[in-house]
């Protein structure tokens, strides 16, 4: 009798449940990662566009701080930075960050005052609550970076958490 060479289809099934069994196991464990990997983003977002707030209150001191989120960066995504810097593109964060959009959250900057700009609120939402973020982050002229566990910010204030506690 001659003998077969190859796979049996039994043998190739139960190659192919196997790879589908720790495909159900890796892919849960990759969604969080990538939900993990977004927040901690958006918290360094924040930090990032607190240290850019600073830095421009500093650099025009008769303006207080940013009239806006688009003035901290270059003017645009893809835009460069003037030479000089002006107090309308003062290129203190990058143009994706300034754009109010990043990595899945969405940023909310509100001035507070006419000018000179005395305080301020910047707030970030996961763009797909569960999928892309869970938590909110916020600060503001304290520059404390805060969250709320259950996933919603009704204000930023002291009330909030404050991560690394």
């Amino acid at each position: 009798m001659r003998k077969q060479k190859g796979f049996s289809l039994i043998e190739l099934l139960i190659v192919v449940a196997i790879i589908l069994i720790i495909a159900a196991i890796a892919i849960p464990n990759l969604l969080r990662a990538r939900i993990a990997a977004n927040e901690s983003a958006a918290a360094s977002g924040i930090r990032t566009i607190n240290t850019g707030l600073i830095s421009y209150a500093n650099t025009y001191p008769t303006q207080g701080y940013a009239p806006s989120l688009v003035a901290l960066g270059p003017g645009g995504v893809a835009a460069t930075c003037p030479n000089p810097p002006t107090n309308l593109i003062s290129c203190n964060v990058d143009g994706v960050l300034a754009s109010g959009t990043k990595q899945g959250y969405i940023y909310t900057y509100t001035p507070v005052g006419a000018v000179p700009v005395v305080a301020y609120t910047v707030v970030n939402r996961p763009v797909q609550p569960g999928q892309s973020g869970v938590r909110p982050f916020c600060s503001f002229e304290d520059a404390v970076v805060r969250f709320q566990a259950n996933g919603v910010i009704a204000a930023c204030n002291g009330t909030v958490l404050v991560l690394g506690q």
